[in-house]
């Protein structure tokens, strides 16, 4: 289940909570329970290093079985 941050307009606090992705705008109480609450928009780092071999030639898969 995706997590979504939220910050308290009344104390400041930041806060994050798991709910369904169709939930993610309904309104979220801080721990706190203060009503006045706004999603933060998350940003996601994605990094590694692959150990696959990249494709020299061989169309979009890499493996000739693209037209």
């Amino acid at each position: 289940m995706p997590r979504y941050e939220y910050r308290c307009r009344t104390c400041g606090d930041t806060f994050e909570l798991s709910r369904p992705m169709a939930e993610s705008s309904a309104p979220a109480a801080c721990p706190e329970g203060h009503k006045d609450t706004v999603k933060l928009l998350s940003t996601v780092a994605v990094g590694g290093v692959s150990s696959a071999p990249s494709p020299s030639a061989g169309g979009c898969c890499g493996g000739g079985c693209c037209s």
